[in-house]
This record gives structure tokens, sequence and C-alpha cells, in this order.
């Protein structure tokens, strides 16, 4: 009987409430642009946003989202503006079928779409800061013309032996977070990321760079 009564007890007792399932949505930096990226989305209700987004600026992002070719949109002003209105475009679009994120982060330029998304940051001002944003970039590009080199798949020693070896301006500003899958990223002039890729490869290690002006000045 005592056990009949206890599990009738458990039965009817109040289960504890579920954990609803989170999501999180992170956003893009500038380097993730990619040309006629907006052209599947002409016509889509979520492209009221580039038209807003291209009114604020004093630009035709649009034209940009869809016939920009990619030296076009290596431009940091081109690029930064298009990835954040481009996410954003997707995120609103998403909104619409009900999917809403718990939690928004991005990386670099994604920071500033993340605040948006999460409305820290209205979207008039989140056009106007990362346009500023992105013209300042430009223009310290200009003036100290700089790069940006990735290297997979070598230890963190042996990066730095690299990078003294090839050039005192590089600077090392990224370890990766697993060494399954090392990568490290520095920011460097022109000079020094040709020089470097030529001590890696003598070396026979795989390096990949990339020379772009999305990535603005030197450190």
């Amino acid at each position: 009987m005592d056990s009949l009564l206890l599990t009738g007890s458990r039965a009817n007792a109040p289960k504890p409430p579920s954990l609803a399932p989170m999501l999180a949505f992170t956003f893009p930096g500038q380097g993730s642009q990619r040309p006629g990226m907006g052209r599947p989305w002409q016509g889509h209700e979520s492209w009221e946003l580039v038209d807003e987004a291209s009114e604020i600026a004093g630009r035709d992002v649009g034209a940009l989202l869809c016939d920009a070719d990619a030296d076009e949109l290596k431009d940091t002003r081109n690029a930064q503006l298009t990835t954040f209105v481009s996410s954003l475009m997707v995120l609103d679009a998403a909104e619409r079928l009900g999917i809403e994120p718990s939690f928004c982060a991005g990386h670099s330029l994604g920071e500033y779409t993340a605040l948006t998304a999460t409305g820290a940051l209205g979207f008039d001002d989140g056009v106007r800061l990362v346009s500023a944003r992105a013209a300042a970039m430009h223009d310290a590009g200009l003036e100290r013309p700089g790069t940006m080199a990735a290297v997979l798949g070598l230890d963190d020693e042996h990066v730095d032996v690299a990078c003294r070896r090839a050039d005192t301006s590089l600077h090392l500003v990224a370890f990766p977070l697993k060494p399954v899958s090392r990568r490290c990223s520095m920011a460097a002039g022109k000079a020094g990321a040709s020089a470097l890729h030529a001590r890696t490869s003598a070396w026979s290690w795989r390096m990949r760079v990339r020379v772009t002006r999305t990535v603005g000045p030197r450190i």
C-alpha cells in the first residue's frame, strides 16, 4: 500500500518546468561579403532594410549588394556596410518566420550588428556608426597601408619565430582556440606579409595570405 501511495504521489506531483530552447545568432565581420550576395533577396519583404540603409547612408546599398564585383567590395567602406545590412536583412527575414534569438554576438564588425539586432543600437544609428567606422578605417589605411595574413597548421612558438624573422612590422593579433585547427591572424605591412609568406613557404608550412583593403591600417 505504501508503495502504491508513493507511486501515486509521484505520478501526481507537479513536473519541474522544462527549459525552453535558446538560440544564439552570431554575426560575421568584414571579409564575409561576396559579389551578388543580395540578388536572392530582391523582392523579399526584408529588402526594405536595404532601401532604408541607402537613404540613411546616402549610398546605393542595393547596387553594392547585387552588382559590385569583388574588387569593389574589398573597399572597407563597401565591405562593412554591405555585411552589416545583409546580416540584419537575414535576421529580419528569420524574425518574420517567428525565429528570434535569445542571444546575439559578433566578430569585429559583427559586434555592431549584434548590438543593433538586440536593440542596443537603433538601425539608423547602426548604419551611421558602421559607415563612419568604415570611412575612418579607409582613411587610416591610405595613410598606413596594411594587410592581414592567416597562418594555418602552425604552433604558436613557430608563428612567433616566423614573424620575428620576416619583418618587424608584423603584429600577431589572434591565436586559435583549438589546437586541432590551428590558425592565427596578424596585421602587417604588405612587404611584411610577403616576407612571412616566403619564410613559411620555405619551411614547408601551409599559409594563406590575403592582401585586401578591407583590413584597414597597420597596427
